[in-house]
Order: structure tokens, then sequence, then C-alpha cells
């Protein structure tokens, strides 16, 4: 090989070098921006991320929506402001017994198990109305939302008619159907809709169905919950007549057996 030829090929050797650590240089640059750029993305990424869960965190909840409602769907057999008064029995019966309960409390299970039958007789028999006012508030002792989903569903089964809320009522109170204070069974529409496939005007009832899982009477509940709130009543059970607690003798709770209640109302019908 000539010595001219020699540094002609160290020439180009140098030259193909030279091209060669530009490109990766240049392959670098691109890198180190692509990076910048991704970077710029992930921190937009994570701050829309932080104010998206800030923002859903300060969304009221349904349920607080449905408080705050303006228009409320009241069910059929309701008067009063939001069809918050409801009646149960025969409008000339001279007394009225309002009924105090949150659906979720365990002592009003044991309540309607032992005495519901005598209310109902009671009411069957024009000794008296039942007003019922239904309370929520063990759904923010225990937790979850039984209480409310529960007090709507009541209200899809009252829009059916007074008796379908009544038997309704005492099948949610049942030994079989109802749940532990710190279980939400009723938080879940498809098991009030099994407990209320038991009740023959309530089975395979279209519209009933579709109040309940579409929470047609949810602003509703939360207005009835609001009387509750409003009653100065401090917990449930509690039966009032005439302004007046009815009570088991030498107590001051509900009667909690027939006999109980028996002699109680007897006592408050007298005045």
């Amino acid at each position: 090989m000539s010595k001219r030829n020699n540094q002609a090929n160290k020439a180009a050797a140098r030259e193909r070098l030279r091209e060669e650590r530009e490109r990766q240089a240049r392959k670098e640059r691109t890198r180190r921006q692509l990076i910048v750029a991704g970077s710029g993305v992930l921190v937009l990424a994570v701050a829309g991320g932080v104010g998206y869960g800030i923002m859903q965190a300060n969304k009221p909840s349904h349920w607080e929506s449905a408080a705050d409602a303006k228009n409320i769907t009241a069910p059929k057999n309701t008067s009063g402001e939001n069809g918050t008064t409801v009646v149960i029995g025969k409008a000339d019966a001279k007394k009225t017994l309002e009924l105090y309960e949150d659906s979720r409390c365990p002592v009003c299970a044991v309540f309607e198990q032992e005495v519901g039958a005598s209310v109902d007789k009671g009411v069957e028999d024009g000794s008296y109305k039942v007003a019922y006012i239904g309370a929520t508030f063990i759904d923010d002792a225990a937790g979850g939302e039984g209480s409310k989903n529960a007090l709507s569903a009541l209200g899809a089964a009252l829009d059916v008619s007074p008796e379908a809320f009544t038997a309704y009522k005492t099948a949610l109170y049942s030994e079989k159907w109802h749940p532990e204070e710190n279980e939400d069974s009723f938080g879940k529409d498809s098991y009030l809709l099994e407990v209320a496939d038991t009740v023959p005007a309530l089975k395979n009832n279209a519209d009933f169905r579709k109040d309940v899982e579409q929470g047609t009477f949810d602003a509703w509940a939360m207005k009835m919950s609001e009387k509750f709130d409003d009653s100065g009543v401090g917990g449930t059970p509690t039966l009032m007549m005439d302004g007046k607690k009815v009570t088991a003798e030498g107590s001051d709770t509900a009667p909690m057996t027939a006999e109980q209640f028996d002699a109680a109302i007897a006592k408050a019908l007298k005045g």
C-alpha cells in the first residue's frame, strides 16, 4: 500500500469517526429532550390526578346530594311537607300512636318481632292510627347506608299501598332478614329486593323494583330522617301518644312484649 493511500485511508477513518460522534451526540440530545418532555407530562399528569382526587374528595356523596335536593318525589299515601307525614290506619281513629324507628336498629327488630302484631291489631280495630317517623342515625354510628337505603325502599313500598308498606316493614325487621347492627345488608338493593319478594304486593312488582334500584325516594328518605332529627326523640324504638312517651310500666323505654304494650297502650288511650 502506498503512503498516499495510507494517508487517505486515515483521513477517511477520521471522517467516519467524526460523523459517528456527531450522530451519537444528536441521539443523546434527542434522548434528553424526550426525558425532559416526558417528565413535564408526568408532572402535569400527577398534578392533574391530585387535582381530580381533591375534587372527588370534596364532591358531595349521593346521600348528601339527596339531602340537599330541592325537588322531592314523595311516595303516594303521604301528606304534609315533603310527604313526610305517613299515617297508617283508619281516618276516623281518634288517637294517633307515633312510632319512631331506624331500619337497622336491633332493638326495633326485637320490638317489631314481639310487639308488631299487637300494634297492627290496634290499627285494624281502629283504636288508633300509627304515624311512622323513620330515622337513619345508625348509618352514622356504624357506617354504611343501610338505614337510608331501607327507608327509601319503604317509601317505594308505601307508594304501592299502606298495606304493602306495613308488610314490608315487618319483613325487614323479621328474625330471618334483619342483619346485625354492624352489617350493612340493607345498603344493597339486591338484598332489599330479596326481602320484598316475600311480600305478595311487591313480588315481581316492576314499579317497586325500579323505584328501589333508581333511588326514586332517596331524597324523601333524607327529609324523613331530618324530621326525626328535629323531633327531639333520642333513640329508637320510641312510641308517643298525645305528646307523651308510651313506655313499659316502671321504665322509660318502649314496651318490648305484647303484654307490656297492651298495658301501656290501654293507659295511653285513656289519656
